[in-house]
């Protein structure tokens, strides 16, 4: 195989300009960039020597760029007429095609030169129900065929015969039309469009599908007759040279995918957990969906994306304000200032983290762009050319000063609203339940909770605690139920029990879930060694260890109502700061902690609190 290094030298430039050109329009994912065109260097550079596709995996989670990086990389390597998007879904049932090789003939993808498919929301498609078993019919069963070993078998020989049959039909009819005297004949018709597709396709002819039109159905009878005698056509198609994207959301691997609503979480914390999602979590999210051959055909290149932290989204938001300040003064001649506050009201109301930008291109037009428009016509009319927006919290005002003209426009962002919208009655109720999480959290685990917040944006009132990552041991579990149970029982020491809200269901959920795996999974209790988790003919009784959960829940709450009456001035301080600011991060906390002779660690998000077992070890001094 003779290379032609000039024109490698050529190609690995224009992978290196898809690079910056990328990095330039998006925000926060350079890594998973440079990993995306480090994989795919080899089918770009030299797709000769492939013998079966190059597999890349995008995973994580919505409205981060996947699918917008995978079409922008298309143009960027002016690959669009050998690019072909693929949803797989079992749901839709109208679907016009149910394989992957219709989609690729309908799309000219028939032979065996480079390209690329992306197969985008690959979530929606499944071989085995919630339940583990397998679906009994699914489509696209020659997707895993394509990604086993690159090639797609083909019903060409019966299409062939099809044709011949159909055309050799239509010459005969012809005939005896012509033979009966109909003037309305034409002797010599035509293929059909629909009809030289098929054709191009079952050939694998080189010519477009237009010109294959034009072609007498004479000709192509012909053509078919000798295509039968050859072998080729009926080889499986190679697309060895093809480069496959799978891209999807896998709820499963990514914990916090769930938390849409949250839009007062801080996104570092969100970023730092999605940094610990592995391929092994992808590839056990993946084993809920597919068969373990089928998960084993995804191969091993699964970049993940990581959710995008504070300061991305605040490069987005000056991003896309600078484009409009340029927008502006191109078309209008109007040189646009936008003020700091204006950046915050924008992050304050339109960030949802794990959502991704999609919400902060939307908060940007609400927030900005509509306004900006008002101040241009004012600005157009009376003939200025500069225009400054600001923003003031306190009056709650769009502030623009348009040339020595000055102008306010009330405004609250739309999350805003929804959180002044919370009683101080129900903001303070939330404080003690969360300061409960709290003060329990510090006393057990020596750590300040990453963020309290008692003040969401959310229609019904809410709050949260977010913890750091615990390693799970046999104590740690323990302090994990006392800590989700300090919620409710902080209500009643400081209320009184009549008065304790419902607040804590959630709570007493996750208290349950771990008490049983404690006893039934974990074999924790000594009472209960065998695994009560097995189904089928393995499972056991699991009814005899209901009373162990009850008793050990009820233990569990005396030892966790001892430990909030004994710290109760640290919780009520906690509680009445949180209530003031709806808002605590780790600091914050660890200083009301100090004030009452408490050291409490702060660690930034991405911590493990785990036991220092290498140093029990090495001491020599194992239990």
């Amino acid at each position: 195989m003779e290379v032609n290094f000039l024109d490698i030298a050529a190609r690995k430039q224009t992978l290196e300009d898809a690079r910056i050109q990328l990095k330039q329009h998006f925000v926060g994912i350079d890594e998973t960039i440079d990993d995306l065109l480090n994989y795919i260097q080899i089918w770009y550079l030299m797709p000769e020597v492939l013998t079966r596709p190059i597999i890349v995996n995008l995973w994580g989670m919505t409205g981060i760029g996947k699918t917008d990086l995978v079409r922008r990389l298309v143009k960027c390597l002016s690959f669009q007429d050998r690019f072909v998007e693929i949803e797989l879904s079992n749901v839709d049932s109208t679907s016009w095609a149910s394989s992957v090789s219709r989609i690729l003939d309908d799309n000219g993808i028939i032979d065996s030169k480079p390209a690329i498919v992306l197969f985008d929301e690959i979530q929606r498609f499944n071989t085995l129900n919630a339940d583990g078993t397998a679906l009994e019919t699914t489509k696209f069963m020659d997707f895993w065929e394509l990604l086993s070993d690159g090639r797609l078998s083909k019903k060409t020989r019966e299409n062939i015969d099809r044709y011949l049959q159909d055309f050799l039909y239509q010459q005969k009819d012809l005939k005896r039309r012509k033979d009966r005297g109909d003037e309305n004949i034409d002797d010599n018709p035509m293929l059909e469009f629909y009809e030289a597709q098929s054709i191009k396709s079952m050939l694998q002819l080189e010519e477009d599908v237009s010109d294959i039109a034009g072609t007498s159905k004479e000709q192509i009878i012909e053509q078919l007759k000798s295509a039968k005698s050859k072998k080729k056509i009926y080889e499986p198609i190679d697309y060895s040279q093809t480069l496959i994207i799978i891209s999807g959301n896998l709820d499963e691997a990514f914990a916090m995918a769930n938390q849409i609503a949250e839009s007062d979480v801080d996104a570092d914390i969100f970023h730092a957990f999605t940094r610990k999602v592995t391929m092994v979590d992808i590839k056990n999210a993946l084993s809920r969906k597919f068969r373990p051959e089928q998960v084993a055909r995804f191969g091993n290149i699964h970049l993940i994306y990581k959710s995008l932290r504070k300061q991305d989204f605040e490069q987005l938001i000056r991003h896309e304000v600078d484009r409009i300040i340029a927008s502006t003064l191109s078309r209008f001649g109007i040189s646009l200032t936008v003020e700091d506050p204006i950046l915050e009201l924008i992050y304050r109301n339109g960030v949802f983290p794990v959502q991704g930008v999609r919400p902060v291109f939307s908060s940007i037009v609400d927030i900005l762009e509509t306004n900006v428009s008002k101040f241009l016509f004012t600005a157009l009319l009376n003939g200025q050319t500069t225009i400054s927006i600001g923003y003031d919290f306190v009056k709650l005002q769009i502030l623009s000063k348009i040339g020595d003209l000055e102008e306010a426009i009330p405004f609250v962002g739309r999350i805003d609203k929804i959180r002044q919208s919370n009683l101080q009655d129900t903001i303070t109720n939330i404080s003690v339940h969360e300061a409960g999480h709290a003060v329990v959290y510090i006393i057990l685990f020596g750590l300040a909770p990453l963020q309290l917040k008692s003040k969401l944006a959310n229609s019904y009132a809410g709050g949260f605690t977010f913890p750091h990552e615990i390693y799970e041991t046999q104590e740690s579990i323990i302090n994990k139920i006392k800590v989700y149970l300090a919620g409710g029982i902080a209500e009643e020491v400081v209320f009184g029990k009549s008065l304790a809200s419902v607040g804590r269901s959630h709570d007493r959920q996750q208290v349950t879930v771990l008490a049983i795996d404690y006893i039934r999974k974990y074999g924790f209790d000594e009472k209960f060694q065998a695994n009560y988790t097995l189904d089928d003919g393995y499972a056991m009784d699991k009814s005899t260890t209901d009373l162990d959960i009850e008793q050990m829940i009820t233990r569990l709450v005396t030892e966790t109502q001892e430990i909030l009456t004994l710290h109760k001035t640290l919780l009520c301080s906690i509680s009445l700061k949180l209530a003031a600011a709806g808002s605590l991060e780790a600091i914050e906390v660890a200083a009301i902690a100090s004030e009452y002779g408490i050291t409490t660690g702060v660690q930034a998000e991405g911590y493990l609190q785990i036991p220092g077992y290498a140093k029990i070890l090495n001491d020599g001094k194992p239990a």
